[in-house]
């Protein structure tokens, strides 16, 4: 049984094999006994827990950064910045932070190198020109689409055995997840 890095001990569901993965699922409806304990949430709750522990490794150690020449060349904060600045337009510090849900410290510092960079300005408010804003560049824009093809065709290779049903419905469910997560943490900070 191989040992976890991270850990001390061994752990059973170290690798996510067909067989591993099925190993730390509970037993179905069909496959318990009608004599088994209601302990099905717990396991599942276990099993749960494990694959988004392993997730989370494994993304961060290939950082799920596409295919190709755009293979893990943005990170992961430069990554948000750019889709949110995208998705919402000019927008202030203050604005981005709470957004995204961290402090505007954060989002200061890792704006700075997007800006050295050229990839996001720094303008006026339109409405307020003593404010400051901050803007995807057109050269932050093309190299976003960029990055977003490349880890397209990522999604793409991971689920190329899903169908479209099979894709939407985890998506929807990442997405509850996540939003959920980010719940949790606004309501514990």
């Amino acid at each position: 049984m191989p040992t976890h890095p991270d850990m001390t001990t061994a752990h059973p569901y170290d690798e996510t094999s067909e067989s591993s993965v099925q190993a730390s699922m509970p037993p179905t409806a069909d496959s318990r006994g009608q004599d088994e304990t209601p302990g099905g949430t717990d396991d599942l709750l276990d099993a749960l827990q494990h694959q988004v522990a392993l997730f989370a490794r494994r993304a961060e150690q290939t950082r799920l950064g596409g295919v190709g020449q755009a293979r893990n060349s943005m990170d992961r904060a430069a990554y948000l910045l750019l889709t949110r600045l995208d998705q919402d337009g000019p927008t202030g510090v203050k604005a981005l932070a709470t957004g995204m849900g961290i402090d505007s410290s954060t989002v200061t510092r890792q704006v700075a190198p997007l800006v050295e960079s050229g990839l996001v300005k720094r303008t006026s408010h339109p409405d307020d020109g003593r404010a400051v804003v901050l803007q995807l560049s057109p050269r932050g824009a093309s190299r976003l689409e960029q990055v977003r093809a490349s880890r397209r065709e990522l999604m793409a290779v991971l689920t190329r055995e899903w169908d479209e049903e099979e894709r939407t419905v985890f998506c929807e469910l990442l997405t509850r997840f996540n939003q959920a997560l980010s719940d949790f943490q606004a309501a514990n900070s």
